[in-house]
């Protein structure tokens, strides 16, 4: 047991209060914290975001690609800079569910994301997954989505394994843009509206 070395009475550690720590203040990610876009049922039309997105114009909805069957967006809440998801356009939860069309897109749209991620940002790896019902840690599991992380050697330190926090050098709508622009343009319908 530690005992307090010091005659001074405790204090309570208050706002502006010094207290020996350094912080990084992340305030954009209490949106993800509280819920904010999630869906309120497992319908298409219970708010579900990944059915809202490809309404809007790319810029708005963070779109790189667009193909017939799926889309690449950026997340909102990246675990690296440039992290993307490759989402069905028809609201689907289980992989198993996904036409044979659009699993063969959804492995296209992949391919292509590690190339235009490779030529605008040099990444040395990727992780690529399905995060497949809440169990598993799916945020909205009433849409499937698979994850494009790029990573490069050295890209774990001490802010996210201690502190649980990232710093992301570039905004989204830059990363957009790039990625849009670096698009490989393979017969898709892709789209890089600016």
């Amino acid at each position: 047991m530690l005992a307090r070395m010091s005659s001074e009475p405790e204090q309570q550690i208050g706002v502006g209060t010094p207290d020996g720590f350094q912080r990084l203040w992340t305030p954009h990610r209490m949106a993800y914290i509280q819920g904010e876009n999630k869906p309120t049922g497992p319908g298409a039309g219970d708010g579900c975001p990944f059915c809202a997105i490809p309404e809007k114009s790319d810029t708005d909805g963070l779109i790189v690609a667009r193909g017939s069957h799926v889309y690449a967006v950026l997340n909102l809440y990246p675990y690296n800079g440039g992290h993307l998801m490759i989402v069905p356009f028809r609201h689907v939860a289980d992989y198993t569910e996904l036409t044979a069309e659009e699993t063969v897109e959804l492995a296209e749209f992949t391919k292509q994301a590690m190339t235009a991620l490779r030529n605008v940002s040099g990444a040395h790896g990727f992780n690529i997954g399905i995060n497949q019902g809440s169990a598993a840690g799916a945020g909205i599991a009433a849409h499937l989505h698979q994850h494009v992380v790029p990573r490069w050697g050295g890209d774990t330190n001490f802010l996210p394994v201690i502190g649980h926090t990232k710093v992301l050098p570039q905004l989204l709508a830059d990363t957009r843009r790039m990625l849009a622009d670096a698009w490989p343009d393979v017969g898709s319908d892709a789209s890089s509206d600016a």
